[in-house]
């Protein structure tokens, strides 16, 4: 064999690899002295000799060889992740360093957190150093895993910025009205804490003392933006501001929604989405409650108007006025 004419990456194929394994899928096997146009195929499994037949070689099934090649590419890039993430921790004090260098606003106003572990960290020291206010906006998937501030440790933060004299509020979809995990954290928690509900919410958003912000960086929230430009919170203090407002109280003391022709206000939230031409799935992650939850609601909805089909309900959703009471 002759690597060294061979070079790529290991998860990869080459054009003449790629080519004998085709044509061994064809015709079952091939003579063994072929594989060194491709020693690739060799080393990565996807041919192996024959056992009745050693000098003839046998290919894998595609499936196999996508898997392996994948687990391949998977090891790279969790490697390459933990280098990356060696390199950030060694700059992180750095990067501090230079910014009490520069002394200027624009140097300091933003920060990039690489980690969920480290985003958590930075929303516990500002807590720790503010003592005015909290405001959170807190979406769900359904509560398949609870978000960070339902920990214990979260709790325990949250609590001492309250005995710190700082007061919270908190918004969230109406889906969490009646989760254990939600109502058992605000039976917890002793101060001044209230929390109300929307149909939809923005992403998440943390915001203390009209000093910091903190949002996603990525669709994972693996990585956070921590803003402390003035012009930058001030907006999203004002779009906090907007939408507790609009937003329907759920405690200290529950306001009750309701129901409009038996209609209940999760299925008009379902309803309006449905008009714009939503799938399941967006329904679902707007609202903030898992797909098999929505279908049932859309089902219920359904029955409720008489439709026997998708392009029907949306008439009858028209027709019905459910959507023209102001909200």
């Amino acid at each position: 064999m002759t690597p060294q004419a061979h070079h790529h990456g290991a998860e990869e194929l080459c054009e003449a690899g790629l080519s004998l394994y085709a044509r061994a899928l064809r015709e079952g096997h091939l003579p063994g002295v072929e594989a060194t146009a491709a020693p690739c195929l060799l080393d990565k499994g996807i041919l192996h000799p024959a056992i009745e037949d050693p000098s003839r070689l046998e290919p894998v099934p595609p499936a196999v060889a996508l898997q392996r090649l994948l687990r391949s590419s998977e090891e790279r890039i969790t490697v390459e992740r933990r280098r990356g993430q060696r390199l950030a921790d060694a700059f992180e004090p750095l990067i501090r360093l230079d910014r009490r260098a520069v002394g200027g606003e624009d140097a300091s106003s933003l920060r990039l957190l690489s980690t969920k572990e480290r985003v958590g960290r930075a929303i516990a020291e500002a807590m720790a150093e503010g003592t005015e206010q909290l405001l959170a906006i807190q979406p769900h998937d359904g509560l398949v895993a609870p978000p960070f501030h339902y920990h214990e440790a979260a709790l325990e933060r949250d609590q001492a910025f309250l005995d710190q004299g700082g007061r919270v509020r908190a918004l969230y979809q109406h889906t969490v009205r009646h989760a254990p995990l939600v109502i058992g954290r605000y039976e917890r928690l002793r101060g001044d804490v209230e929390a109300r509900t929307l149909d939809q919410v923005t992403e998440r958003l943390i915001i203390v003392d009209h000093t910091v912000a903190f949002i996603p960086a990525n669709a994972d929230r693996s990585l956070a933006l921590e803003v402390r430009h003035p012009a930058l919170v001030a907006y999203f203090v004002n779009t906090f501001d907007r939408l507790w407002h609009l937003a329907t109280p759920m405690h200290p003391r529950a306001v009750q929604q309701p129901t409009l022709n038996g209609i209940t206000p999760r299925q008009r939230a379902i309803a309006a989405l449905l008009i714009e031409g939503h799938t399941d799935n967006v329904i679902a992650e707007r609202l903030g409650m898992n797909v098999r939850t929505a279908r049932v609601h859309i089902a219920k909805l359904a029955a409720t108007l008489g439709s026997e089909s998708r392009a029907q309900l949306g008439y009858l959703i028209g027709q019905s006025g459910i959507l023209d009471r102001d909200g």
